[in-house]
């Protein structure tokens, strides 16, 4: 499985405003993160219907972090743009297992999707913000 290429730039963009702390418009944040711009346009109202990001109006508008980058999660900014992280589509809600090999594995599709859901929530942007060490995130807690 690979994570879809409207996760990785959101990824790339949240980073983007983490290291920044200040105000980027919209073309610099595509020019920066190598989106183009009705791409990055897309994922930025992802972001911030998600809470993650806030945008201002005007001729000095732009984006910034809602909050702290210690309290975003890779979790958040992928399940902003992709939904809820699950491994297989018979986890989905409305999807109606029919076949007797898929639901005897529904429960370990369910264990390694909490597990990656986990992994994921353990890791934020604060790193990167204080000067890490170019990784793309830091362990949740860190400094």
């Amino acid at each position: 499985m690979v994570m879809t290429l409207e996760a990785d730039y959101a990824v790339r963009i949240v980073e983007m405003l983490a290291v920044s702390n200040k105000k980027i418009d919209a073309r610099s944040l595509s020019d920066q993160a190598h989106v183009p711009l009705r791409f990055a346009l897309k994922i930025l109202r992802k972001l911030v219907a998600g809470g993650l990001i806030v945008s201002y109006k005007g001729a000095h508008g732009g984006y910034m972090l809602a909050r702290e980058p210690g309290k975003i999660t890779l979790r958040e900014v992928i399940e902003s743009v992709e939904g809820p992280y699950m491994i297989s589509r018979c986890q989905q809600d409305e999807y109606a297992c029919q076949h007797n090999a898929c639901c005897k594995v529904h429960q370990i599709y369910d264990e390694i999707s909490s597990i990656v859901r986990k992994k994921l929530d353990s890791y934020t942007f604060d790193s990167l913000r204080n000067g890490g060490t170019g990784d793309i995130v830091g362990k949740k807690g860190e400094k």
